[in-house]
């Protein structure tokens, strides 16, 4: 369901629609500027924002953003998490994290899959894995995943793929906030874990 399909979405959702497309754009704005702050400096250089954050709300708003592409590949996405999980780290940071690691796995997904979002927090950490159903990373690209300007298919169009700092981005700003991000992949699934710590 897209705004293109006209006279099939009520006016109300198309609001909905173009308020989130504003939202994603201004978001879009600010990642490129935060882009070229990393490629003069180094991120170390970068303070974090700490603040509570509901993370159950956060995944569930961040989902239903993603609801046209998922759509378009037929995919569903199953979140498991237990209500009102509160973390504290830089929302907006974490944020493109999180969008990176679903538009990845949107991306790298078999049509008609499901794409599983998952989390549990203990008394040390909080752990959120995305996995989703495609063809197996093989181990030399694991290995590589997370280099600045590294794209699994170069022979994708820059429209789809981007520039290949996504994942390194990701890296950076889950390391900064003492956590770790990490990548498997076998039998045709693909899966990434942030463990970051509560303290």
């Amino acid at each position: 369901m897209t705004l293109r399909d006209e006279g099939q979405i009520s006016e109300e959702l198309r609001e909905k629609y173009l308020s989130i497309s504003l939202e994603k754009a201004e978001r879009l704005e600010a990642l490129i500027n935060e882009f070229f702050e990393i490629t003069r400096f180094n991120l170390s250089n970068i303070e974090l924002q700490y603040s509570r954050v509901n993370l159950t709300r956060l995944l569930q708003q961040l989902i239903f953003e993603f609801k046209p592409m998922l759509t378009e590949k037929g995919l569903q996405c199953d979140l498991s998490i237990a209500p009102d999980v509160m973390i504290k780290c830089d929302v907006n940071k974490l944020q493109r994290v999180f969008d990176n690691l679903l538009r990845n796995a949107v991306f790298y997904s078999s049509l008609n899959s499901v794409v599983k979002i998952a989390v549990v927090q203990n008394d040390t950490q909080t752990v959120i894995k995305f996995s989703n159903h495609g063809n197996t990373i093989p181990k030399e690209k694991l290995l590589r995943i997370f280099e600045q300007f590294y794209r699994l298919d170069t022979a994708r169009g820059t429209n789809n793929g981007g520039a290949g700092l996504g994942l390194a981005i990701a890296k950076e700003i889950i390391t900064l906030h003492h956590g770790t991000i990490t990548a498997n992949s076998e039998n045709e699934m693909i899966e990434f874990e942030v463990a970051l710590p509560l303290s």
